[in-house]
């Protein structure tokens, strides 16, 4: 009779049950798995025999058929090891029998027996205790990143004969509970803060705007006037991670295998910087199996894009499904996933090639011609969903040399910003957003009221900057945070006036 252990698979973010059946049949030993296997469960085959020989159990003598179900779904990876192993002491009565419903096996085998680490564990156990599992034995070096999920038993085993011994009553194996409310009250350190830049009174505002309504930002300006700088600073005046979003983001660098083991929890802001060399597979995530892009790993975070002019133009495009919808689906011929992509961009480049147009120190050399074609690398589609555009200058000689007195900190920013992050939670909680910036246009409507006076500045502002419907739409949204900045329930003109001021990027 066939015996049958639980297991999981992970594709993108969603978890399926898979069942490790085993049955041996009358013939030439040997281990066949089926169930559409890739090629590390097909090299299972030598691992299992090694490990079950090593940890003091007689291997079959027989044919063993080892059946992933359901066999429709393509299985990758080391993880399916343990329950494959287990599934084969059960069927040769080495392990006593037990509620195999109740407990999923996930870990990877060396040949001497012991666990190894898997990535998923956080999005496995989570997938797992939806399905209805109780337990979890996991490699005992995956605990603390499992101790987060409190829906599910999770059990530590450091090598097979521990398991063997658990599941046989004799021996109890460790578990790790621990509250994530330790992890995310650490404080923070950050290397650059808004008190050590000199001047860009105007960035620093548009860069608080950006944080407290999670606005795109594209800055323009001549080489050092300091638009990295600012950018790299703008992490100092984010609002802290809630718990939602830590196991969020856990679980998406758990899946991409880059989560530290000292770390096991993602505590801070992601904050994103590919070189302008990547690929958009690179930027959005994909390969045959759809693994997380900068764009997923820049997920409650930012993605910075330094020289933004100098990505392929093909690269950029990609950007804007993502910006709009704020998850990304790659689909492939055998599978589709969808990962959350719900980031902050923010881009910095020069005005042109030589990088000194409108610069009030250096004259530009460039042509009309040269100046357009630059440009024109970053389209108009997504310009138009960037919500603050602005000019960079370089720094006066009074603004260097004086002393940089009087300064607010990134500290006074921050908690402005996690002011007007308050007021924007309590606002749309019966609206499934967090922030400004993911207003949908019916909810513009309700939450950005425009009286009269406000609808002809309005009028005035469309025809004289040719403002499309999306730009309208995004002034508006800025224009909201702005308000909430000063604590006001309604925008008014001032609030659109300051908006359309951010984006004065031409």
């Amino acid at each position: 009779m066939a015996v049958s252990i639980q297991s999981a698979a992970i594709i993108g973010l969603d978890v399926f049950n898979i069942e490790v059946e085993a049955d041996t049949i009358n013939s030439i030993p040997q281990v066949v798995i089926i169930g559409l296997p890739d090629t590390a469960i097909s090299e299972a085959k030598e691992r299992l025999r090694l490990a079950i020989k090593n940890s003091g159990y007689s291997f079959p003598q027989t044919k063993i058929v080892i059946n992933l179900a359901p066999a429709d779904l393509k299985k990758e990876g080391s993880s399916y090891d343990l329950a494959m192993a287990v599934a084969i002491l059960l069927k040769e009565g080495i392990i006593k029998d037990f509620n195999t419903k109740e407990i999923a096996f996930i870990g990877e085998l060396s040949l001497d027996g012991s666990i190894r680490e898997v990535n998923g564990i956080l999005p496995i156990l989570c997938g797992l205790a939806q399905l209805g599992i109780k337990k979890a034995i996991i490699p005992k070096g995956n605990l603390e990143e499992a101790s987060f999920v409190d829906e599910i038993e999770a059990l530590g085993a450091s090598n097979l004969c521990e398991v063997v011994q658990y599941l046989n009553n004799e021996i109890d194996l460790k578990k790790l509970k621990q509250n994530i409310e330790d992890y995310l009250n650490k404080e923070v350190q950050y290397g650059i803060d808004f008190c050590h830049i000199k001047g860009q009174v105007l960035a620093k505002k548009a860069l608080e705007v950006a944080a407290a309504g999670a606005h795109n930002v594209l800055m323009s300006g001549s080489p050092g006037s300091g638009k990295t700088m600012l950018s790299k600073a703008f992490m100092s005046i984010l609002p802290p991670l809630s718990k939602k979003e830590a196991i969020e983001l856990t679980k998406i660098y758990s899946i991409a295998g880059l989560l530290d083991k000292k770390e096991p929890l993602i505590t801070n802001r992601p904050f994103r910087a590919p070189h302008h060399s990547a690929s958009s597979v690179g930027i959005i995530g994909g390969t045959s199996n759809p693994r997380p892009g900068e764009i997923t790993l820049a997920h409650r975070g930012v993605l910075f894009l330094d020289e933004m002019v100098e990505f392929p133009r093909a690269v950029l495009e990609v950007l804007r499904q993502p910006l709009e919808d704020r998850v990304v689906t790659i689909s492939r011929a055998a599978v589709s996933v969808k990962y959350p992509a719900n980031f902050i961009l923010i881009g910095a480049m020069n005005p042109c090639p030589c990088g000194f147009l409108g610069d009030n120190k250096k004259q530009c050399t460039c042509s009309e011609h040269q100046i357009n074609r630059y440009r024109a690398k970053i389209s108009g589609p997504l310009l138009d969903r960037i919500d603050i555009q602005l000019k960079v200058l370089r720094l006066s000689d009074e603004e260097l040399l004086g002393e940089n007195k009087g300064v607010e900190t990134s500290e006074d920013i921050r908690k402005r910003v996690i002011k007007a992050r308050k007021i924007q939670l309590e606002r749309y909680k019966n609206d499934g957003i967090l922030t400004n910036s993911e207003l949908t246009g019916k909810l513009i409507k309700k939450y950005c009221k425009i009286d009269d006076s406000l609808k002809q500045f309005l009028k005035n502002a469309i025809n004289k900057f040719d403002l499309s419907a999306r730009s309208y739409d995004r002034l508006l949204k800025v224009a909201r945070t702005i308000a909430d900045l000063e604590g006001c329930e309604n925008i008014n003109v001032s609030h659109v006036s300051q908006a359309l001021q951010l984006r004065s990027f031409k």
